[in-house]
């Protein structure tokens, strides 16, 4: 019996087409392509997000969409945990279902509204999620890691930057 060297760890993986279309959970994380965006792909995603909302109310009541909204956090849970164990990266920045589920939150709860407002909303949730102030901070903070929690921590910053986001809007409608 002779004993090996220890291996080095292994490097991230890169997300590509070919890894985004080789598992399910990848598929959803990675927005459905949006998430292979070479430059912002959070802000992808949230486009991505916004788009789809605005084709889904066409067919979805606002209980339905309330449905879809928690229905797509629990198997966005599983999808962000399992995309990131693979990618071998805590909270990848390709990783942008975090972002179209917390964005949903933001349209379903602050609708309806206009163009501009839904650009002032659009630009309030990407300001609160990329330089992530106070409270998007310390959440994100939280939970880091591989696992349950850490897939946990991929979401839970996005919807703690929707309720920031859903707070000045309140406070601007006030």
């Amino acid at each position: 019996m002779t004993v090996s060297e220890p291996q080095p760890p292994l490097a991230p993986l890169r997300p590509s087409v070919r890894f985004m279309l080789s598992h399910p959970a990848h598929f959803m994380a990675l927005g459905f392509g949006a998430g292979l965006a070479p430059k912002a792909p959070g802000t992808v995603g949230t486009l991505w997000a916004w788009l789809a909302y605005l084709v889904l109310q066409q067919w979805l009541n606002q209980r339905h969409m309330g449905l879809l909204i928690a229905a797509s956090t629990v198997v966005g849970w599983w999808a962000c945990t399992t995309t990131a164990r693979h990618m071998r990266v805590a909270d990848p920045g390709s990783i942008v279902w975090d972002e179209v589920v917390a964005f949903w939150l933001v349209l379903w709860l602050a609708m309806p509204m206009g163009l501009w407002g839904q650009v002032v909303a659009f630009g309030l949730f990407r300001f609160f999620d990329a330089a992530k102030p106070g409270p998007v901070g310390w959440a994100d903070s939280l939970f880091k890691g591989f696992g349950w929690r850490g897939g946990w921590g991929i979401l839970w910053d996005d919807f703690v930057a929707a309720f920031c986001t859903l707070l000045v809007i309140a406070l601007w409608r006030f």
